[in-house]
């Protein structure tokens, strides 16, 4: 895996690496940049590789021990001077969208490494082992699965049992991890039982912070998603010569059901969520009246009753229009993941560290989906988040302001520090 871009020197920059980190991001960024603008790395990609490979380099100069897992996590490790087996773990995912921004990710990598540079410059060896992450994947950007790296680290995934997915071009996710040198068993084992706790610094990807003017967001938890594909049956007919009365639009009804959905949502307020996002209507002509009609509900909220009782009030709901509208009806819920909640006492540490540096933030729950709350099922996890401009995010356009990534990069710092050069992980 070899690297054949100018890896920058992270003995210089250890020396005062918080006004380093904008740097840090624009150069991982060149690995996958696209010419339209944005970054695509894909899992398993030649540009993947080559960024993984590139962040093995940087945390060597960090003086971290490096090593791969089976997947194809990089890890770097700080060994604890206590031999107490268990490890804190920082850090988040290399893989991002087609054309997605250069942050979402990226900035929890590079902040962690730079964290623990940091910390390994100023105080030494630390009594926890520390250890910073590049996880292999978490979007599902090219294969239909998500939380791939951290799936295998927590067990969600088993070696022997790589799932039978394949790309857009026919490729199998087992063919695709051997061509990038992994799944062969020649790196250690993913799953891990040796994992304290897991910390992870991120982009917020929405604008509360922003537009409260804080600087910090606590993550309180990771809302639950559940998912629907519904589907409506009507009568297809002439546009110009079917009477409004006569008329089965299985359209217009999806169009009904979609505005009281927008509507009832509105009325529940936050932190619920429901959106329509992909839509398809036959037979799509100009001078035809739909007769069929599909179309998506990805519905969101932190509490997992409020979710489901949601969910089973606009499904009576849509089946109500249908039934006025003489449309039959059909739908599958085809993703239901519920909320995951963060460890409370690592929430805490978190909310005195900002008081004691008057950072302003406030308590938040991240309404997309991380690898923490993979983690949250098998160790206590927190998550920290810093403003994205207009809460873009998965775009070209995603920004952070430097303050804001400096604030989060002494957040993580400190936090590390008390866990593992003070007390007792977790």
């Amino acid at each position: 895996m070899a690297c054949n871009k100018e890896i920058p020197q992270l003995a210089e920059i250890a020396a005062n690496p918080l006004p380093k980190v904008e740097e840090l991001i624009d150069w991982l960024a060149s690995f996958g940049a696209d010419p339209d603008g944005g970054v695509t790395r894909l899992l398993y990609s030649s540009d993947w590789a080559a960024g993984q490979s590139a962040m093995a380099v940087l945390m060597e100069q960090a003086g971290l021990t490096v090593y791969y897992d089976d997947v194809g996590n990089l890890f770097g490790r700080l060994q604890g001077s206590e031999q107490t087996g268990s490890t804190i773990l920082t850090g988040s995912h290399i893989d991002t969208v087609k054309c997605g921004g250069k942050y979402d990710g990226a900035y929890g990598i590079i902040a962690s490494l730079l964290a623990l540079a940091r910390l390994r410059q100023m105080y030494g060896i630390p009594k926890h082992s520390l250890e910073v992450v590049s996880i292999c994947e978490e979007e599902g950007s090219r294969f239909p699965l998500s939380f791939w790296g951290s799936g295998n680290i927590t067990g969600r995934y088993l070696p022997d049992a790589v799932p039978d997915v394949q790309d857009s071009a026919g490729t199998s996710l087992a063919a695709a991890m051997t061509a990038a040198g992994f799944g062969q068993g020649a790196y250690r084992p993913s799953l891990r039982q040796d994992i304290a706790a897991y910390i992870e610094l991120h982009i917020e990807q929405g604008g509360t912070l922003e537009r409260e003017q804080k600087t910090i967001g606590l993550v309180k938890g990771i809302v639950g998603q559940k998912r629907f594909t519904v589907e409506l049956q009507g009568e297809a007919n002439h546009a110009g010569t079917t009477p409004m009365a006569w008329r089965q639009d299985a359209l217009c009804a999806a169009a009904e059901m979609i505005v009281w959905l927008e509507a009832e949502a509105k009325k529940r307020g936050e932190p619920l969520v429901a959106t329509v996002g992909n839509i398809t209507a036959k037979p799509n002509t100009s001078n035809v009246i739909p007769g069929n009609v599909t179309f998506t509900v990805d519905t969101r909220h932190a509490d997992q009753q409020q979710l489901d009782e949601f969910c089973q009030q606009f499904l009576q709901q849509f089946q109500r229009i249908a039934e006025q509208r003489a449309i039959r009806i059909a739908w599958q819920e085809w993703l239901n993941d519920p909320p995951v909640a963060m460890h409370s006492a690592l929430v805490e540490q978190i909310e005195q560290i900002c008081r004691q540096r008057q950072i302003d933030y406030r308590p938040i729950y991240s309404g997309a989906g991380h690898d923490a709350q993979i983690f949250q099922k098998v160790c206590p996890t927190a998550m920290i988040f810093v403003p994205s401009h207009k809460g873009i995010s998965h775009s070209p356009m995603e920004y952070t302001p430097p303050e804001a990534l400096t604030a989060g990069i002494e957040v993580l710092t400190d936090l590390l520090y008390s866990l593992a050069y003070e007390g007792e992980p977790g």
